[in-house]
């Protein structure tokens, strides 16, 4: 009897372990949420926005299988590119939390990846101002997503800001930054995030990596 019950039980353990790993296996169109360590820009980005239970995002990309090879679609550095995951995830000692979009919208993936990978090159978004001809990271998956529902908004923009939570006063590390680029802090301006997708009632977040 307790022979016939070990063996049950492996087996039970078997399919569930074999169903969680089915769960987050990458599939083209999937978001990976990440949380880069880069200092006080990082800090104060974390400080103002929310993510899936809780935790901070400040960097997201699109997977993109390719052959045999897992690429992440991402707007960071200089600009649009095709990153390796495992270089994607070297970035981060901090768990990578993984979305799938759901049923009903997957078919808008393929007009998504296709308008992504046009924008290859593109520079990257360094004043994060909406719609002025470069990409930051979500914004990159905003755009994509809105070509691909016929030119609809498919996920939110908020207005941006870059003041200290209960203080009205801008984090230095913002003004100093704006102020290198002779610019105003766009304060308010539209604007979307890793975690405000991460939040998206069309997604299912599914796991870690």
């Amino acid at each position: 009897m307790y022979k016939q019950l070990y063996l049950l039980l492996i087996t039970f353990l078997m399919f569930t372990g074999a169903a969680a790993q089915e769960e987050v296996k990458l599939k083209s169109g999937d978001f990976i949420f990440q949380n880069i360590a880069c200092g006080p820009l990082c800090d104060a980005i974390n400080a103002v926005t929310q993510g899936y239970q809780g935790n901070k995002f400040n960097h997201m990309g699109m997977v993109y299988l390719r052959n045999d090879s897992v690429l992440i679609i991402e707007a960071i550095g200089k600009d649009v590119h095709l990153s390796p995951l495992k270089d994607f995830l070297a970035r981060s000692k901090s768990p990578h939390y993984t979305g799938r979009l759901k049923s009903a919208y997957q078919k808008d993936i393929p007009a998504a990846i296709s308008f992504a990978m046009k924008q290859m090159g593109v520079k990257y978004d360094s004043r994060f101002l909406y719609n002025n001809g470069m990409y930051y990271c979500s914004e990159l998956i905003y755009d994509a997503f809105k070509y691909a529902n016929n030119g609809k908004a498919f996920f939110k923009l908020y207005p941006m800001t870059y003041k200290e939570p209960g203080s009205g006063e801008y984090f230095p590390v913002w003004k100093a930054y704006f102020e290198q680029l002779n610019m105003e802090v766009p304060e308010g301006k539209p604007g979307c995030n890793p975690g405000g997708i991460s939040l998206s009632d069309k997604i299912d977040m599914t796991g870690t990596l």
